[in-house]
């Protein structure tokens, strides 16, 4: 796989550049950005934000200002964003960005498990390549050598390369039909409820929603309550009936820590079915797929399901995803999108069985 990654690491080419280099954000994201920089003994020329948000404050000593101002005071520079963002009229922002000067949007960690770069596909060059030989066609195969040189060096254009809608997944690769038996994992607040129910056309057998979050639960039990034949769960997924520990983070994106403050009972796809038939299982759980599909082993075996498993929140989930699924049952023609997001967010295995 390393000889398909023609990029150079995010961080040496910001550490070689010679231009001033500008931060878009102020967030977590902008944080760790920073915390980066620092390491490699580079520091931001300046902070930047969204005309709407600069109201004459600053953040870690940094004026913030604006785009237009950043134009202004320098001929040219290097872009470096720093937060996530999948709406249409922000991506197409940062595409004209980076079309104006170089831009990057550095991948770091969901979950706390290293910076991606060569060198890692390098030391793992073996599971790459297996996982890349189990893709079914041209564009998963492409998509996936452009997520990982996106990976390696931030740079967009390997998302903008890549990107295809949700709902062509759903008519296409998944092929939904009115008999779907649908268990969402990582519900959230219904959001991909409400996807699967407009791709179904509201015609299905039964949807079971899954969410480990107490106040997401709450969300999507009321975001849902005039939808038929659904059942929900306020429990984390896990490869076993077990008590776990979160931190508590804003948004959908509360996490496993050892150090968690918030106990959430767990139980396994096997358990929670007990023996039950589903037609579609999908995985978005902040970097416990790989225990989920474990604790979904016997469900898949008996019923094999497609699967929609997400791929993008931890560095080997790009491999480890793949290589267990097909440890796990052999015949699942596999299937690899990214979806328009940056960074390279919603990227995700996409699994059938003829």
């Amino acid at each position: 796989m390393i000889e398909k990654i023609k990029e150079k690491n995010v961080w040496d080419f910001l550490r070689e550049t010679s231009l001033p280099i500008v931060l878009y954000g102020m967030g977590n994201g902008t944080d760790m950005v920073m915390e980066k920089l620092d390491e490699i003994g580079v520091k931001a020329s300046e902070v930047f934000a969204s005309d709407e948000f600069v109201r004459g404050h600053s953040f870690r000593g940094y004026k913030v200002v604006k785009y237009s101002d950043i134009c202004e005071k320098y001929e040219d520079f290097v872009v470096v964003v720093c937060f996530a963002m999948h709406d249409e009229a922000m991506l197409e922002k940062i595409r004209r960005m980076s079309e104006e000067h170089p831009l990057v949007a550095p991948n770091v960690p969901i979950v706390n498990d290293g910076i991606f770069t060569r060198e890692f596909i390098e030391e793992h060059d073996a599971e790459f390549d297996e996982a890349y030989s189990l893709l079914s066609d041209d564009f998963s195969r492409k998509s996936y050598v452009d997520i990982l040189n996106f990976k390696v060096s931030g740079k967009v254009e390997y998302l903008f390369s890549c990107e295809k809608k949700k709902e062509e997944i759903y008519s296409g690769y998944l092929n939904l039909s009115e008999n779907e038996i649908f268990m969402d994992l990582g519900a959230y607040d219904g959001d991909t409820v409400r996807e699967f129910l407009q791709a179904t056309d509201g015609k299905y057998e039964r949807i079971i929603a899954v969410e480990a979050d107490e106040k997401n639960y709450r969300k999507l039990t009321d975001k849902t309550a005039e939808v038929e034949n659904i059942e929900t769960h306020n429990i984390a997924v896990w490869d076993k009936k077990e008590t776990l520990f979160f931190e508590k983070k804003k948004g959908r994106n509360s996490k496993l820590s050892s150090a968690g403050k918030v106990e959430v009972q767990a139980d396994s796809v096997d358990n929670i079915l007990n023996g039950e038939k589903i037609t579609v299982l999908k995985m978005d759980i902040e970097g416990s797929e790989e225990k989920a599909l474990e604790g979904a082993r016997k469900t898949i075996i008996a019923h094999k399901p497609k699967l929609y498993v997400c791929a993008y929140h931890r560095n080997d989930d790009m491999f480890r995803l793949p290589l267990k699924i097909n440890e796990i049952s052999k015949g699942y023609k596999f299937y690899f999108c990214h979806h328009p997001y940056i960074p390279a967010w919603e990227s995700n295995f996409y699994c059938v069985v003829d």
